[in-house]
C-alpha cells in the first residue's frame, strides 16, 4: 500500500545548478538540502519544505518537461504572482486558483491555492 509521495524529480541541464537554486529556493521558498555525497557528484540540487521534495538531476540530453510538473498547494497565491513575471492563470480546475510558470531551465511548475 502507498502511504505517501516521497518526492519529485525534475531534469535540468548541466551547469544549472544557480539558477534552480535562485527559482527554487529564493522564489518559491524551498530549503536547499545536502544530496549524499555519492549522488552529489552527478550534480542537480534538492529542495524541501514540510511534506514536499523536489530533486533536480542533470541530464545530459535535458529537455524540459512542458506538460508533465509538479503543482504546489500554496497559501498566498498572489504573493507569487506578484514574484513570477511569467505566470499564466488558469481558471479551469473548480475550487482552486492556479497559475502555471516555467523553472529556469523551462520545466512547467503549477502552483495552485483553494478557493
Amino acid at each position: 500500500m502507498i502511504k505517501a509521495l516521497h518526492h519529485v524529480q525534475l531534469a535540468a541541464p548541466k551547469g544549472s545548478e544557480p539558477l534552480l537554486r535562485e527559482f527554487y529556493a529564493g522564489v518559491l521558498g524551498l530549503r536547499e538540502v545536502s544530496k549524499p555525497p555519492e549522488l552529489a557528484e552527478r550534480g542537480g540540487a534538492w529542495f524541501r519544505s514540510d511534506g514536499v521534495e523536489i530533486r533536480l538531476g542533470i541530464e545530459d540530453d535535458f529537455r524540459p518537461a512542458r506538460k508533465a510538473h509538479p503543482a504546489f498547494l500554496v497559501d498566498d497565491l498572489d504573493a507569487y504572482v506578484a514574484k513570477l513575471s511569467d505566470a499564466v492563470p488558469d481558471d479551469l480546475f473548480p475550487g482552486y486558483r492556479r497559475i502555471f510558470v516555467s523553472d529556469p531551465v523551462g520545466n512547467r511548475i503549477e502552483l495552485l491555492q483553494l478557493v
